[in-house]
């Protein structure tokens, strides 16, 4: 195979730009299809949480299977580009119908309207996400320009996560009142924008993955490594230590998802106001921001001092902080969000570093398994993470909705007069409680587990992994 051009700077955008709207698209659905559905439509909560838990969990099992048929794919245009453009019109077109349900239908039409088109918004989301990130051995060379360029599309995946967390419910009210007219309920306001915004949204990421597909030139004969769900299964069954770190990454990814899915509605029916969108806007903003110092940042200058086993046990300390922290604060009155950003600080910082140490510790897990196993399980381990994520946020989402049902928290629950309502006026003091200790107390319990579980069976420190290092190297030779 002939060596590759250098990468350029159009190509890099260009990739970067299809980054940002993937996870644009991405943090829309995961963040705002429970609040669409349950808070806004009137959908059970507790139907919301099965059809969610399900659609995700049968999304994790689907990675695998997309990976196959990428992997088989051959035409003129390359093996991944065709999958992503396809994947990607599709999606958009799914998303913009997902938050688009016919004002006509009733409870029992709403929840199949829910179940179709959320599982059908995975199924084509992964058929653009999997060739997405499994195409950058087709245009790049190894080292430095891959690590580079996986290094930036992960970075403008995180931009554009963080602008649909800071503009959605900004633009879902100024849409909404745009389209709905003067007079329209609170409830249809948001229905309304929640329409026109994720028209934006997707047209905004068929316009970038265009540009993505049109700049970027594959190599049509690059392999492509996948793994099956039975590999996947195999290779956690003889690797003990990939075992230790997935049970961690589920508990944690599922005590802060909880807190994630909860978090619109502490806002809108605890913290209150006419406004709440736009405390809850603020507080996210922060969040972000404080999430991609504590990676880019936090993390680099803790290392320099601390070996990775102690960060990890500093980042779960401060998270069970922050929770705790904000279990007191449950106690008091919360009028000021700013005094919200002190708990956010901690796990928002937490939950940056945690998402790093995991994802090297179980790097460090794939020398283990080669020397304990003969055998070198890279593609498995790594397909591991996003599957076990989803797994994680599956579990998460049905708890959520859990919480949701059990203290009757929907819109459909108050009045909707005016579109200035302050939705937390008719919220009980028992209700607004058990929101709080659902999003703290239950994250604590999980992080502690975590804590505990991995000090037990964790063994690779970093002498270990030096060893183990060695003993490979003398193995291969």
């Amino acid at each position: 195979m002939e060596t590759k051009a250098k990468l350029s700077g159009k190509s890099k955008i260009s990739y970067g730009l299809g980054a940002v709207g993937k996870d644009m698209v991405y943090m829309l659905s995961a963040s705002y299809v429970l609040y669409y559905f349950q808070d806004i439509l009137g959908v059970s909560a507790v139907a919301m949480g099965i059809i969610l838990m399900a659609a995700r969990v049968f999304d994790a099992f689907n990675d695998p299977i997309m990976g196959v048929v990428v992997a088989k794919t051959k035409t003129r245009w390359g093996k991944f580009r065709p999958w992503l453009m396809i994947g990607t019109l599709t999606n958009a077109v799914v998303l913009f119908l997902m938050f688009s349900a016919p004002i006509s239908l009733d409870a029992a039409g709403l929840t199949a309207y829910a179940a179709i088109f959320y599982i059908l918004w995975g199924v084509t989301y992964t058929m653009m996400d999997i060739p997405y990130w499994s195409m950058i051995p087709a245009f790049t060379e190894g080292g430095k320009e891959r690590e580079g360029l996986t290094t930036l599309a992960r970075s403008c995946a995180g931009v554009g996560s963080s602008l649909i967390v800071i503009l959605t419910m900004p633009m879902v009210q100024t849409l909404g009142k745009m389209f709905a007219g003067a007079d329209a309920t609170a409830k249809m306001v948001e229905r309304t924008g929640f329409k026109y915004f994720s028209l934006i949204v997707a047209i905004l990421f068929v316009v970038f993955i265009v540009l993505t597909c049109v700049n970027i030139r594959e190599d049509s004969t690059v392999n492509m490594e996948t793994a099956t769900v039975g590999q996947m299964f195999r290779a956690l069954v003889q690797n003990d230590q990939a075992m230790t770190v997935v049970v961690a990454i589920v508990l944690i990814n599922c005590s802060i998802y909880i807190t994630s899915n909860l978090v619109i509605y502490f806002f809108k029916y605890d913290f209150g106001g006419s406004t709440w969108y736009n405390s809850y806007t603020l507080f996210n903003t922060f969040g972000g921001a404080v999430q991609i110092l504590a990676m880019m940042v936090f993390y680099p200058v803790l290392r320099r001092a601390f070996n990775s086993i102690r960060i990890f046990y500093i980042s779960l300390g401060m998270a069970v902080a922050g929770y705790a922290v904000l279990l007191a604060l449950a106690f008091t009155n919360m009028g000021n969000v700013f005094v919200l950003f002190i708990p956010g600080f901690f796990i928002f910082a937490a939950n940056g570093m945690l998402s790093v140490l995991t994802t090297v510790f179980l790097a460090n897990t794939v020398d283990y398994g080669e020397l304990r196993n003969h055998r070198r399980d890279e593609s498995v381990i790594f397909s591991m993470q996003t599957f076990v994520v989803k797994l994680a946020s599956g579990v998460a989402v049905f708890i959520a909705s859990l919480c949701l049902q059990i203290f009757n928290l929907s819109s459909a629950a108050t009045t909707e007069a005016d579109q200035t309502v302050d939705f937390a006026a008719g919220v009980t003091a028992g209700a607004k409680a058990g929101l709080r200790m659902t999003m703290a107390v239950v994250p604590i319990a999980g992080l502690l587990v975590a804590f505990f579980w991995f000090r037990r069976k964790y063994i690779l420190t970093d002498e270990k992994i030096e060893e183990i290092a060695q003993q490979v190297k003398a193995a291969r030779s």
